[in-house]
């Protein structure tokens, strides 16, 4: 069957009361659906007023007042009010039957008449949408805040991605709508939800994005990606020659008291020294390539030269996050880098494997945010790309 793609817009109240994760953990694990595309996105006014029109255009017989209803949520929530922009979250899908599929966890726009006993939890709305009537009046409604925004039809899903492809290009990947009170304190750093939580369908990227919204910090920025060989390689450069100078000498020793058992014979130093510089070095570079592969799916030596710069084999989702005192709040949540050695309650002790399996990477300076930002392009998404492709086919 046809793949085709639709989307999942989490408001910008979801993502301002950081339900970010919930919402995620469920769009992930309960569908089939690949995730192709991510960005933070700050809807103008015309964008808003577009979008909205266009609901109103999507008016069902047996709910005549739904879509509208929608429409002017829209206008006063998506777009920007006192004229500042407001983070919405995008998230693209693509699939077989998606709008169906994103439909069915996402649930229905409001409940028709049911009573407050009779929400179970079941789908996204159920859990994070409001909607209050009036109790004088059933037919009124006083608040009304959906969770998500979310196409039943593909015909729908369709009609915003032209209405996306044009005004999308060129929007920023990274929000700025804040002006802080301590500014100085304020610090951007990067987080990388690591490729070992999209092999399957799960809840773990959203974990962990749930995890890390104990820090209070907002995320300013994400993409979906898949790093080259040679991104990949720039990025863990400077753990390179950190490897060679801690792991060398151990695994150098490690060979000389095997050599030593095996064969009843004590080395000298010298002999060390060359088992260091030839094993010992070769086992970091080895320990080297496997990171690189790990987090692009091949290894630089057996890579192509010509291929070194193709998009990699398996996916990650890249964030910044923006805050006072960021790349330590985002770090004590993460852990350090052996699951085995943090604490109980961190990201990595929780779901980590081993020092290379550890679910997320997060920048250790400002500095370094600054470097990996640039490395992995972040300033540019895909997502532009993806609607400008997929809409010339429609």
């Amino acid at each position: 069957m046809k793949e085709t793609l639709s989307y999942v817009l989490l408001t910008p109240y979801t993502v301002a009361k950081s339900r970010t994760g919930g919402v995620v953990s469920r769009l992930l694990s309960q569908s089939d659906l690949s995730l192709v595309g991510a960005q933070m996105i700050a809807a103008d006014k015309k964008f808003a007023y577009d979008y909205a029109e266009s609901l109103r255009g999507q008016t069902r017989p047996e709910f005549p007042s739904a879509m509208n209803m929608l429409a002017t949520y829209v206008e006063r929530n998506i777009g920007p009010s006192g004229g500042r922009p407001h983070r919405t979250l995008m998230l693209i899908f693509r699939g077989v039957d998606p709008c169906k599929k994103l439909s069915d966890v996402c649930g229905a726009l409001y409940a028709e008449n049911r009573s407050i006993e009779s929400f179970t939890g079941e789908t996204i709305r159920d859990t994070f949408a409001d909607l209050i009537y009036d109790k004088n009046n059933t037919n009124r409604i006083t608040y009304f805040e959906p969770a998500v925004l979310t196409p039943r039809i593909q015909e729908h899903a369709d009609s915003f991605f032209r209405l996306l492809a044009p005004w999308l290009p060129g929007q920023p990947n990274i929000i700025e709508n804040v002006i802080y009170p301590n500014p100085d304190k304020v610090e951007r750093t990067l987080v990388i939800i690591k490729p070992d939580n999209w092999k399957y369908a799960s809840s773990r990227p959203g974990t962990i994005l749930d995890m890390f919204s104990r820090t209070g910090l907002r995320i300013v920025g994400v993409k979906v990606m898949r790093l080259s060989v040679a991104q990949a390689m720039e990025f863990y450069g400077p753990v390179k020659e950190n490897l060679k100078t801690k792991l060398a000498g151990v695994f150098a020793k490690k060979g000389k008291e095997l050599i030593e058992k095996s064969f009843d014979i004590e080395l000298s130093p010298m002999s060390l020294k060359i088992i260091e510089e030839s094993f010992g070095t070769e086992y970091a570079v080895d320990q080297f390539e496997q990171i690189v592969e790990f987090m692009s799916g091949s290894r630089p030596s057996k890579t192509p030269v010509e291929k070194l710069e193709e998009p990699g084999s398996v996916k990650c989702m890249i964030l910044v996050y923006e805050g006072e005192n960021a790349t330590a709040k985002i770090r004590d949540v993460l852990g350090p880098t052996d699951p085995l050695k943090a604490p109980e309650g961190t990201i990595r002790r929780e779901l980590g494997t081993d020092i290379m399996v550890n679910t997320a990477h997060a920048s250790d300076s400002v500095e370094s945010a600054s470097r990996e930002m640039n490395v992995v392009e972040f300033h540019t998404n895909d997502c532009s790309e993806i609607v400008k492709s997929y809409v010339k086919l429609l």
